[in-house]
């Protein structure tokens, strides 16, 4: 099986389709971890719904996904995040809320454990330290974790001395062996590593290796389209950087 990894696509459909024909470049796959955050941000959450609806897939909820469909206040979100949630929820019909309601904080699937910001705290968490993994390990009984809400691709290795931290770049190959892993793949709609490029991942079981891709797509296309719905200008410019 070949899973496709994915997280953080925010609303953002013109990456997510060039995400999804680079994967099938790239050998394509059967399955899609996607890993949270499927709307805000971005100008077409409810097309970005209904396009990982069409695939055989899982998903995890993710912070802006819980906001949308009023789990979470928008208070504690910055004001252009707040302004772009509150738009996003307007774009969204009874049946794209009925799913975002029906996903789980945490899923395991086969020795993964998928969650948006961490195990410990999988909507809020955001883990950027070696400090904050070692933490998380206890907090998972898989021997893999995989988490987004970042947007930026990283590695957390555990072995007996600790934990290791890596960025992951474009074409990067990760064997897994016998030490415990937290992995995040990046964001296709909203990458904040000052790398434009969506990013994404694949594992494959048969060779137990995960693939860590960059791809380009057309990011003028999503911000025009941004422009058109009103979103914040912040939102709109920081997509040309990566930041």
């Amino acid at each position: 099986m070949r899973y496709a990894i994915i997280a953080d696509i925010h609303g953002n459909l013109t990456a997510f389709k060039a995400v999804l024909n680079d994967l099938e470049k790239n050998g394509g796959f059967d399955r899609i971890w996607c890993l949270g955050d499927t709307v805000g941000y971005g100008p077409e959450p409810d097309g970005c719904i209904e396009l990982l609806k069409q695939y055989n897939h899982v998903c995890v909820a993710g912070n802006h996904d819980w906001a949308a469909i009023g789990n979470i206040d928008t208070g504690d979100f910055n004001e252009d995040a707040a302004q772009a949630n509150r738009w996003t929820s307007s774009q969204l019909n009874p049946f794209d809320k009925d799913y975002l309601s029906s996903l789980k904080l945490t899923v395991v699937e086969d020795s993964f454990t998928l969650a948006h910001g961490s195990p410990r705290e999988p909507i809020w968490e955001y883990l950027l330290s070696t400090k904050s993994a070692l933490e998380n390990f206890n907090y998972f009984e898989t021997s893999f974790c995989l988490v987004g809400h970042s947007h930026i691709p990283l590695i957390f290795e555990k072995d007996k001395d600790g934990v290791n931290l890596q960025e992951l770049s474009d074409g990067t190959a990760i064997h897994l062996d016998e030490n415990r892993l937290i992995i995040n793949p990046g964001s296709v709609g909203q990458p904040r590593d000052n790398d434009p490029r969506a990013s994404y991942a694949i594992y494959d079981d048969t060779s137990r290796t995960i693939y860590h891709f960059r791809v380009e797509y057309n990011v003028k296309e999503t911000q025009q389209k941004m422009i058109e719905a009103g979103l914040p200008e912040f939102l709109v410019q920081r997509l040309s950087h990566g930041f």
